[in-house]
This record gives C-alpha cells, structure tokens and sequence, in this order.
C-alpha cells in the first residue's frame, strides 16, 4: 500500500457521475478498489455453462421435470445482477423438461423495499420477457399474503410471502458480494429477506446485532445458518448466483444446490473483493456507489471503513442517495440517532415496532460507538443526517478538512472506492 505523504489526488463514483478529491493534508495511505478482474466475453457462455456443470444436484432439466409451478425468485433494482440473460436462459432449460412459459413466474424479492414499478420491470427484467413470464413484486406488505409457518428452533417466526408456497419448484437468483448480516449476499438470502415478512426480516436483522462485530465476510455464522434453514423450509431446490466486477459486468457464473453453490460463489468472490490494508487509518472515505439509490442501501459502506478506521478515527460516508434515507421506514429516523443501549431498550420494550428498521439503527450506532460518521449526500438534508446520528457536509473536501484537522499532523486517510462491495483484509 503506497504511502503519501504530500498533495494527493483520487476520483469516487457517485451516482451517475464522480467526485474528484485533492487531498492537501494528511498522509493517504491507500485508494482501495475491488481486483481488477477479467470479465467474461460471453455473458449467455458463461451462464449456460453455470447450467451445465451443476454443483451439488442434477441438471435443471431432470431436477424440475414435472413441475407444474416453476418460481424464479430476483432481486429488485437495487442489485446489479444480470437477471434478463439469467431468467431468459433458465426458462430455456425449462423448456427441455417440458415446462412451458405459462408454468413459470418471477417473484421480485424486495425484502422490505419498496416495490419495483412497472417500467422499471420492464426496464430490469425486459419487455420480451415480460411478455412471456409473469413477473410480480413480492406482497411483503400485504398481511393477506403472508403465510405463518412457525417458528425456527432459534425463536425466528417464519412469515413467507404466498406466492412462493403456490410453486413446487423454485430458483433463486443473486449476485454475491460481501454483506454485514449474512456474511455474504446470494444463495438462500434470496428467500430471507427477499420473500419474507418485516417479521422474519426484523429477526435475522436483530440476530446479526447480537455479535460485537459485523458477520462482514463471514461464510458461516448464525444468521446465514438461520437463512439457509428458512430457505430449506419453503423449498428453495437451486440458485443461479453471480460474481460482478466492480463496473457490474458478470465474472463468473455458479448453479446448483443452493449452500453448496452459494459457498463456491462466496469463495470466489472473496478473490475479487477481498482487498488487503496494512494498517487501519484516522480516517476513512467511503465511497457508496454502487449501492446509493438511497441510505436504507449505502449503509453497507459503513462495515468495511469500520474495519478499516482507528477507535476514535471518522468514517466519511460518501453516497447521492437520489431517493433519501428509505422510502419503506420513514420513522426510523425518530430514534436512529439514540445511543446503542436506548435503542435496544426501545426494542426490549415494544416501543420500536419496526424491528428491521430497528436493528439498522442499533448497528449503526454500534459503528459511531467506533468512530465518528460523517456524511457527504444530496438526497439527504442536514436534519436527516443528523437524524440518523451522522455529521452532514456539503462536499468530500469539506468533510475531509475537518477530519483531517481532528487529528492534526498525524491524520492518515483510507479510500474505499465501492466500500459496499469490498472486504478488507488487515495484514498486520
């Protein structure tokens, strides 16, 4: 990792655009990116031969034959993964087992997101492909569409949106990066969160809190175990999940039994956004983008610059955030900016309904606890940000003086270019 120690430069993505940064003080000890990584040439190559080398069950075509039903389940615009060649070449191979298109449906898995519009469906997912499937946002929101399943052996309720029990064979999509509650996105996370309840979701959310640090990067760790379980119980039978480079384009494609392909995705993934660092720094700039449609996204880049920053150090937080904080838990930013005890007490004592939203806010309070959070935004307002506990600043240079200034002489600065897609690995 290089050091500078005079006048640096480095460019950030931000939105559609990016942000250009000369840092006149402070020793910067390191711009980090993703690996840069070949992406592959043939999009509809690399997924076929995903189809065709099956991890850990049978080809599609002799595991789905007879099904009358057939589930993909996709995840919404706030994802990059190329879902129009997934679902056009799984429905494909669907055809050799006898089942026609009308025997096949695409569930969106928002988890608690906002529903997709329907150009924005037609946008994602294509307007061919419209035509020939049906293609539906997952009801998450609607009580008359979620069915009670009990409870797992950790006390999790298992409410599962009806669309999913209605099919007899189902797929789940996703692209796997690096993620602070599941240890990593993709494989049964498609089922939990993506077509559960609040309920379900506000459960694994308040698991992963219970540990001190983030399960970022974590392959095995009790939330995904309780995920993979959920996922087993409604009757996940495959996934197709992606790796992406850092601009979005498809690496690497894996199908099969979905712990065993999941587990081969994460670990090549780990290869791509793995990122080593010699040393944590005072302060740390973490670029959003990709995920900064809104802050329910970009707070992903809080977990790596947590790894990254001295106890005391200060995350900058840089993210366009075009739809604001969340357009599904607006009244999180009622308590968001309370300490870590106050918020669990909130939720101990049924104050906080909204335990999804709940246990965002204790984990970004469990990371201010760390350091201080600085905000850089301009689809947040001042009184949103410091709503969430978070300093606003009108500009990346703003907010890196004042950083700087801080800790004076010895100030030394770490950039994560796509922090929410990063997992950096401390080498000393």
């Amino acid at each position: 990792m290089a050091l500078h120690t005079m006048a640096s430069t480095f460019t950030l993505p931000y939105g559609g655009t990016h942000v250009d940064v000369r840092l006149t003080a402070g020793r910067l000890l390191g711009v980090l990116s993703p690996h840069p990584v070949t992406p592959s040439l043939n999009v509809e190559g690399e997924i076929r031969s995903a189809l065709g080398s099956p991890i850990g069950t049978r080809h599609l075509s002799e595991a789905a034959h007879g099904a009358q039903r057939v589930l993909i389940l996709a995840d919404d615009l706030t994802r990059r993964t190329p879902v129009q060649p997934m679902i056009s070449l799984l429905v494909e191979e669907l055809h050799t087992a006898g089942i026609r298109d009308h025997q096949v449906a695409v569930l969106i898995a928002l988890g608690t997101h906002r529903p997709m519009t329907s150009a924005e469906i037609e946008t994602r997912f294509g307007s061919d492909l419209a035509r020939r499937v049906r293609i539906e946002n997952s009801p998450w929101q609607n009580p008359d569409q979620l069915v009670d399943l009990g409870t797992t052996p950790n006390g999790t309720p298992v409410q599962v949106t009806r669309p999913v029990l209605e099919a007899d064979f189902i797929i789940g999509l996703g692209s796997v990066v690096p993620h602070h509650i599941a240890g990593f996105s993709g494989g049964a996370k498609i089922v939990q969160p993506g077509v559960t309840g609040a309920a379900t979701t506000g459960a694994t959310h308040l698991f992963s809190t219970r540990a001190d640090e983030s399960y970022l990067g974590q392959l095995e760790n009790p939330v995904r175990a309780e995920m993979e379980a959920i996922a087993a119980q409604v009757g996940l039978k495959a996934v197709l999940n992606t790796v992406l480079d850092h601009e979005g384009r498809l690496v690497r494609a894996f199908f099969g039994e979905p712990c065993h392909a999941f587990r081969a995705a994460a670990e090549f993934s780990t290869e791509v956004y793995g990122v080593a660092a010699r040393a944590q720094s005072h302060v740390v700039v973490a670029g959003a983008h990709p995920c900064d449609i809104e802050f329910w996204q970009a707070h992903k880049s809080l977990y790596p610059a947590e790894r990254l920053v001295r106890r005391g150090g200060t995350i900058i937080v840089v993210a366009s955030c075009p739809e604001g904080v969340t357009t599904t838990h607006r009244d999180m930013l009622e308590y968001t900016a309370l300490d870590a005890h106050e918020i669990e007490v909130l939720i101990r004592n049924g104050v906080i309904t909204d335990l999804v939203s709940g246990a965002l806010a204790l984990a970004w309070a469990k990371v201010r606890r760390h350091a201080h959070v600085s905000l850089v935004s301009e689809g947040i307002s001042d009184d949103e940000a410091k709503a969430l506990g978070f300093h606003p600043f009108p500009s990346l240079d703003d907010a890196l003086q004042a950083a700087v200034q801080r800790y004076r002489a010895n100030a030394t600065v770490t950039v994560l270019t796509h922090a929410p897609e990063m997992l950096p690995i401390l080498t000393s």
